[in-house]
């Protein structure tokens, strides 16, 4: 997914066909007069069923179970097929209307809910879309030339009310602000491996500027990511939560990195968890689309959910080992706003909130996205998908499989109400991924790096094969950090030792970089201090684990290999140069533990301090 931050609208442009987009459109846009008629057309319903019905609401703005009238969509002859239309005409109720279309079933209706014709009146729990209020069509064009953009295709667009809002402050005066409108359309037929420009929006609302991504080349064994966890965002003002100075840091580094790439190199970034932390201050989620714009624009922005995305005190999976573990950390969103501000493969779904498990091919990596806020026990559905998934993996064309999550099933930090989901995490998951050799799980949710041997049941491995290396990389932004594992021996003594099977911890800022052939999977581990690689892993197909430190020469990445194909790709010459100055008052060094073997050296460069607090 490529997202693009635009002055009038934030737009979602899907590049891949691996699921269908529900549109909802009518015309004319507005009538001459009262009595006029107007259709209503729509396309892409998945699964269509004689209960699905289309919402008529004046004004536009109104609550779900205040429509005016409902049809339902097998009033049209060729409901079935996912498409049709309705034609209505329409008075002049002194107001705009708009419309929307709701799935309904058989086990929802309620006998005492009845019009007076004692029809049972339909339910609205599971919108499927909704037409724009302002009536108008979002467009994307694109082209392989950038003065050509004769390729169009329409967006559908989607946006979410305050009564789906669960909890204080989102549905307060306060948090609440009208989202505005999300738009997405599905680009087809790209070409693999081409440079792409785009621009999206209307002729009457205005375009965006246009911008330029890489499609994905599928016979090619290259995988390029970036991957973190925990960045939140920075704004120019104070207001009420803080904001995530780092982050800024993350992302300039990050943009150094995609202009290195060059014009014909596609890569991804997964951003695993706690995105915005707008906490239920809904403007703050237009600070972070605003902040990674420059990234969104170029490459796909993955996302899995985390507790400052979902979590609420009536969440539906909330079982008695977890009462102190998901508690309100959303802010009352509920995982409602990333529910419909991003649009995932796949079709996971839970209490109306989407994108929760998915899971795609890029490379020689098979990347698998979790929810560890939602069911994840042996028998629920995630459970299912994840095993059905791993089991059914092509190695001989993605040979490494890359699983993430949000909470992490291992870590030195000692925060007690995290550890009942790693057991729990440890019993359901863990065999999943050891009998299915996953190659590497990376997690979030802890504010630091650490690297892990290959591991399974608590025991290092010597290979990856049945032992899987993790790593937390909830680094990217959010400066509150927890505290490391103490001595068993003496709990009350602020020393912290690192544990064997720890084989790399930090506490400085940044991201991680993986790339990937058929034959080896390397991830590095960037500083934001001075955007150079202060640990890397280097993961072999025959099953070898190769544990390193930063690396000796001069910030290259020295896993490409300098005679490798790969060669200066992430590197820019004369990089470490680039001023510093995003964060102001971060002067005091920060010291960081490291285990290398054969190796006792310590960095000599600037580490930045950061807050030492339990909040994740």
């Amino acid at each position: 997914m490529i997202a693009v931050y635009s002055s009038f609208f934030f737009f979602l442009l899907l590049i891949s066909s691996v699921h269908s987009t529900l549109t909802i459109s009518f015309t004319p846009q507005s009538l001459n007069r009262s009595g006029d008629t107007v259709t209503i057309q729509w396309t892409g319903v998945e699964s269509p069923s004689d209960l699905d019905w289309l919402g008529i609401y004046s004004p536009p703005e109104s609550p779900h179970d205040h429509f005016i009238g409902y049809k339902f969509l097998s009033d049209s002859p060729d409901w079935q097929t996912g498409s049709g239309s309705i034609s209505l005409p329409l008075t002049n109720l002194r107001s705009d209307y708009s419309f929307r279309i709701f799935r309904w079933t058989q086990s929802e209706i309620n006998p005492k809910h009845k019009d007076h014709d004692h029809n049972p009146l339909p339910g609205t729990r599971h919108l499927l879309t909704e037409s724009n209020r302002d009536g108008e069509e979002r467009l994307a064009r694109y082209g392989e030339v950038k003065e050509r953009l004769n390729n169009t295709v329409k967006a559908r667009g989607v946006s979410y009310e305050r009564e789906r809002m669960c909890h204080a402050p989102a549905n307060t005066t306060i948090g609440w602000r009208d989202p505005g409108w999300t738009f997405d359309a599905v680009m087809k037929s790209l070409k693999p491996g081409v440079k792409y420009y785009y621009q999206v929006g209307s002729e009457s609302k205005g375009w965006s500027e246009i911008h330029s991504f890489v499609s994905r080349n599928d016979d090619s064994d290259q995988t390029l990511a970036f991957m973190f966890g925990d960045m939140g965002c920075s704004t120019p003002y104070r207001t009420f939560i803080r904001g995530e100075e780092e982050s800024l840091s993350t992302v300039k580094w990050i943009l150094r990195d995609i202009k290195s790439l060059g014009n014909d190199k596609a890569a991804i970034v997964s951003h695993i968890g706690d995105i915005s932390y707008a906490k239920g201050y809904s403007w703050i989620w237009d600070e972070f689309f605003h902040q990674i714009e420059p990234i969104a624009s170029k490459v796909p922005y993955h996302v899995c959910i985390g507790n400052h995305e979902y979590d609420w005190p009536m969440q539906p999976w909330k079982p008695d080992w977890a009462a102190y573990v998901y508690g309100k950390d959303s802010g009352g969103e509920c995982g409602v706003p990333y529910s419909v501000k991003f649009n995932m493969p796949g079709n996971s779904s839970e209490a109306k909130v989407r994108n929760l498990y998915y899971s795609y091919d890029m490379g020689s990596v098979h990347f698998v996205y979790i929810s560890t806020e939602t069911e994840f026990l042996k028998g629920g559905k995630q459970y299912s998908f994840i095993k059905s998934d791993l089991e059914s993996v092509n190695r001989s064309k993605t040979p490494f499989v890359v699983v993430q999550g949000h909470r992490p099933m291992y870590t030195t930090s000692t925060k007690g109400s995290d550890i009942a989901v790693r057991v729990k995490m440890i019993e359901h998951l863990e065999p999943l991924f050891v009998e299915n050799n996953v190659t590497v799980a990376l997690w979030g949710h802890v504010h630091r790096y650490e690297r892990f041997c290959p591991i399974s049941n608590n025991t290092c491995g010597e290979r990856w094969h049945g032992s899987p290396v993790h790593l937390v990389i909830g680094m990217a932004g959010k400066e509150t950090q927890p505290i490391w594992e103490p001595r068993p021996n003496h709990p009350d003594v602020p020393i912290f030792p690192q544990p064997a099977r720890s084989m790399y911890r930090g506490g400085e800022f940044g991201y991680t970089r993986l790339v990937a052939d058929k034959e080896r999977l390397t991830i590095s581990y960037v500083g934001n201090h001075d955007g150079e690689v202060h640990d890397k892993v280097e993961i072999l197909a025959s099953g070898e684990v190769i544990s390193g430190g930063s690396d000796d020469d001069d910030g290259k990445d020295s896993s490409l290999g300098s005679k490798s194909e790969f060669e200066g790709l992430w590197y820019i010459e004369g990089a470490s140069v680039m001023v510093l100055g995003v964060v102001l008052g971060y002067l005091i060094g920060f010291f960081s533990r490291r285990k290398r073997e054969g190796a006792g050296s310590s960095n000599t460069g600037r580490w930045i301090q950061v807050k030492n607090e339990e909040e994740t």
